[in-house]
């Protein structure tokens, strides 16, 4: 099989020849520019100018010389998402920082910093609906974000690749939280519930008018569309199952079936942690693939979930514990954790293989080569 071919089998419950395999066809399924450079080099491969994929949490995009040795069966189209779209960088003396089109402040340190984080939110101090007018909200269709997305998709479509497309911003109630400060997130759903009510159906507005014109542009060769929302921590969910049913799951439907109406595509979902409770929920809003499938969370143990969802959704992800073995374990604990997660996820197909989240900086490459080794060992069906 080819990998359009493989990738088609495991994304509709058939076995392929082998397990399919991605390393940044998503910004959850991608690599730091870190860990990037690292491998590159402990590869022997020549040097190459490293291009920023996703700003905040700075992953390098992967350059085709090293997707065809690892083979790759992804490959990422996406437009430019609110994670690179017009931003300039500035100085702040110990940080790098610069505002989004959100209006949300961002900065890394100098030294030692690994990642963009968030210092300022502009809806943090409003009180009402009403006193939104002033916010000026992103340009969801502004032509320059889709400059050459036609020909990109149509080019890794005829290179045999299922072809992936990324969304406008983080999920319709990240926005939400990001918008309004994390503390007045929580609050606004029981103080202020017109506010979380307004904000997260204006993100899912203007989600649908950026997926409107992103399939129109290249829906003909896309075959996954990536949304997300985080969602969990390490042991439960972040918000009651009663408030995301309230909330967020009609909204979360609302959008799915919009997409699903513009293209035939399958809705491959981002959600860290312990989700295990919602699972089923997500599953009824219309996701087809479950991502990272984070199995040190509690509740999320692989073979429970393959046997208790496996039938409706793919687990994308869960290849390889990025939290506890990844970075800090030796090459045969890697290669034991991946054996682990191929028996479980693997049979009867439904399972690409990614690490659990992207790969961090600290990730030794001899770890990642003991990864992708035994998958090439353990992956054949």
């Amino acid at each position: 099989m080819n990998s359009r071919q493989r990738m088609l089998a495991a994304m509709n419950h058939r076995e392929p020849d082998h397990v399919p395999f991605d390393l940044g066809g998503t910004v959850a399924t991608g690599i730091h520019k870190t860990a990037y450079q690292n491998l590159r080099r402990f590869l022997k491969m020549p040097e190459v100018e490293i291009r920023t994929e996703d700003i905040i949490q700075q992953l390098a995009t992967v350059d085709e010389d090293l997707a065809e040795i690892l083979g790759a069966d992804c490959r990422n189209v996406a437009p430019r998402s609110s994670a690179i779209y017009n931003l300039e960088l500035c100085d702040e003396g110990e940080y790098t920082a610069y505002t989004d089109e959100w209006g949300i402040d961002w900065r890394m340190p100098k030294s030692g910093g690994f990642y963009y984080d968030m210092v300022a939110h502009p809806l943090s101090a409003v009180e009402t609906v009403e006193q939104t007018a002033s916010y000026t909200w992103p340009n969801p269709v502004d032509p320059s974000r889709f400059t050459g997305l036609h020909q990109r998709a149509r080019a890794a479509h005829e290179e045999g690749k299922i072809v992936i497309l990324g969304g406008l911003c983080a999920g319709v109630t990240e926005m939400h939280s990001w918008l309004r400060s994390y503390l007045n997130y929580y609050t606004d759903f029981h103080l202020n519930p017109s506010m979380a009510e307004y904000l997260m159906d204006k993100v899912v507005e203007l989600k649908i008018a950026y997926w409107e014109v992103a399939l129109a542009e290249a829906g003909e060769y896309v075959d996954v569309v990536t949304e997300a929302d985080d969602m969990a921590g390490q042991d439960r969910l972040l918000l009651s199952p009663d408030i995301y049913r309230r909330f967020i799951k009609p909204r979360h439907a609302e959008l799915f079936a919009a997409i699903k109406k513009l293209a035939p595509v399958k809705v491959f979902f981002h959600t860290c942690g312990a989700i295990r409770p919602l699972i089923g929920d997500l599953i009824e809003t219309g996701i087809d693939i479950l991502n990272p499938v984070q199995k040190s969370a509690k509740g999320m143990d692989l073979f429970e979930l393959k046997r208790e969802f496996g039938k409706d959704v793919v687990f994308w992800g869960g290849g390889v514990d990025t939290q506890r073995v990844f970075s800090s374990g030796t090459p045969d604990q890697v290669r034991e954790d991946v054996r682990q997660s191929i028996e479980a996820l693997a049979p009867g197909g439904g399972f690409v293989f990614g690490t659990v989240h992207n790969t961090q900086p600290n990730v030794p490459p001899e770890n990642f080569m003991a990864m992708w080794e035994t998958l090439q060992e353990y992956g054949n069906y």
